[in-house]
């Protein structure tokens, strides 16, 4: 049984395995668009319920 993933840069079918060098992605260019938007800082995870002073370790809001 083989699985076919979705390419994360264009959306397209991908078999994973050794027949798709660049999995998860269809190409190199696919590869390398990726690794550019990590680069410019594209993919940012959000923080949520930042402490006022990171310096404290204490969050001011113990909501």
């Amino acid at each position: 049984m083989t699985t076919i993933v979705d390419c994360p840069t264009c959306g397209a079918k991908v078999t994973w395995g050794e027949v798709s060098p660049f999995r998860p992605f269809c190409s190199n260019r696919c590869k390398q668009i990726d690794l550019g938007a990590w680069a410019e800082e594209k993919y940012t995870i959000p923080a949520v319920n930042l402490p006022e002073d990171p310096e404290s370790g204490i969050d001011s809001d113990p909501a």
